[in-house]
């Protein structure tokens, strides 16, 4: 792979940019402003000095005015140049003596002598390059005409400069390349635990849910990671469910086809008595109401899924309701051994889809009948709470291990030991469907007691009437008056 293309040689590559960045502005920035700042400095100390010198050099006879300008410029650190105007008109000066000894030709024509002259009685100031040299300079006009130039080399001062700017480079180049490579090891590490998350990815992808996704990075990759293993995790519980559905599914459907035929072989080879004859026909209804109700299991969840479930939001009687289940599952309780009781109080008045709660409420009567013991008390009720009305429906059968009350609301899912078999859809329609009517399902249980509640608000304002638009048929679930046990 091609470093530039990889996270590490990326994001070294970075650092050096942000490194390099910081070095050009440096020079960019601080090393001119250094240099404004140092010759500023060097100007105003010229500025200090220069009047006094000026009123010295000017009260200073002609004779004693060499020693004079000497004598002020070893005290100033400066040259000193003194100046007479020789053509008044044309601007033209002379230097009538200097402190340099040797040639004081690189100032006759310095331009800040005639600006000196020409704003009497300030004094201006500059830089200028002369004799390759560069030059901080102050000019002094004096009532008489004549200019005192104060000059100071700025050689030293610019020497430094360089010196700072040379060293802050090699310091920059230092740093990029310490950046490059602490950047590209760092980063390194980090593309390694990326890498890892990529192999645990591809793991999930083929169907390997066995090795946990683990990072101890308390940053945004190890909450990534753990997010990973939630997935992976959750993963593995729907693909159990799954194999475990297509084996209950399989098993349901292969039990009463395989009944079904043998009783259609039976009954077509063989001259059968009349009761012989209903009591085959009576469990071929059975197998029948077995298959159609798996059939209309898998229906409703693929209308769930598919967003096509419609649900009315109207005014519900569910004391009224749960009386009518009561009379549905009356013959059921009878041939199971159970005590079927209805406890209502008050008028309880629900918003939600009649035909939707009544569905709800036989899949929990089912799941209680079906999963508890022969002689089991099963009670249903209807009440209010919190503003809520609710459908209850109660047993004294062994209970749901507390471990297991957050997943038998998941699909496919069947609790492990359980007294009779299915194909664990019913209680996650149950929950879609009081979802979808704006309500919730809730289960309480302990030791000798399992409770589910319908939950459904009592204010038409908290619910939402929209309607789907796809699938405008409505399941009708009252086909059965009288549930068969599956």
């Amino acid at each position: 792979m091609n470093p530039l293309r990889s996270v590490g040689g990326r994001l070294a590559l970075a650092l050096a940019l942000v490194v390099a960045g910081a070095l050009l502005l440096a020079d960019l920035i601080v090393v001119p402003s250094l240099e404004r700042h140092l010759i500023g400095s060097k100007l105003n100390q010229l500025r200090h000095d220069t009047p006094a010198i000026a009123t010295r050099l000017g009260n200073a006879p002609p004779y004693a005015l060499h020693d004079e300008i000497v004598k002020a410029a070893q005290q100033a650190d400066a040259r000193i140049i003194y100046l007479t105007p020789q053509d008044y008109t044309r601007k033209i000066f002379t230097v009538f003596d200097d402190s340099n000894q040797v040639t004081s030709a690189d100032v006759e024509a310095d331009p800040l002598v005639v600006r000196a002259f020409d704003a009497f009685p300030k004094a201006v100031s500059g830089t200028v390059n002369s004799g390759g040299k560069r030059w901080a300079e102050v000019g002094y006009p004096l009532t008489n005409g004549d200019v005192v130039l104060v000059r100071s080399s700025l050689t030293d001062t610019l020497r430094s400069i360089n010196q700072v700017r040379r060293r802050l480079l090699i310091a920059g180049l230092v740093a990029l390349a310490a950046s490059l490579a602490v950047g590209y090891a760092a980063a390194a590490l980090f593309a390694r635990r990326i890498r890892r998350l990529e192999r645990a990815a591809h793991r999930i992808a083929s169907g390997d849910f066995s090795e946990p996704v683990v990072d101890r990075g308390r940053d945004e990759l190890g909450q990534l990671a753990t997010a990973f293993d939630d997935m992976r995790q959750r993963l593995a519980q729907l693909e159990h469910a799954r194999r475990e559905f297509i084996a209950n599914a399989s098993h349901e459907l292969r039990t009463p086809l395989f009944s079904l035929g043998g009783f259609l072989e039976i009954m077509a080879d063989e001259e059968l008595d009349p009761a012989t004859h209903a009591e085959f026909t009576a469990t071929m209804r059975e197998q029948v109401a077995r298959l159609t109700k798996l059939a209309t299991d898998l229906l409703d969840l693929s209308r769930l899924d598919a967003g096509r479930m419609t649900v009315e939001h109207e005014q519900v009687d569910l004391a009224a309701l749960a009386e009518v289940l009561a009379d549905e599952f009356r013959g059921v309780a009878l041939s199971t051994g159970h005590e079927l009781e209805v406890e209502n109080g008050a008028e309880s008045r629900a918003v939600g889809d009649e035909e939707r709660a009544l569905q709800i409420g036989r899949i929990l009567l089912q799941n209680a009948m079906i999963h508890t013991p022969p002689g089991t008390p099963v009670r249903i009720a209807a009440t209010q709470q919190n503003g809520n009305a609710l459908l209850t429906v109660e047993d004294e059968g062994p209970g749901i291990p507390a471990e297991y009350t957050g997943q038998v609301f998941e699909r496919f899912y069947r609790l492990e030991g359980s007294m009779a078999s299915g194909s664990g859809l019913g209680l996650a329609i149950a929950r879609e469907l009081a979802e979808l009517m704006g309500g919730s399902l809730k289960l309480k249980t302990q030791s000798g007691r399992t409770l589910f509640s319908l939950v459904l608000p009592t204010d038409p304002s908290g619910t939402d009437i929209s309607r789907e638009n796809g699938d405008t048929a409505r399941t009708d679930d009252r086909r059965s008056s009288s549930p068969t046990l599956q």
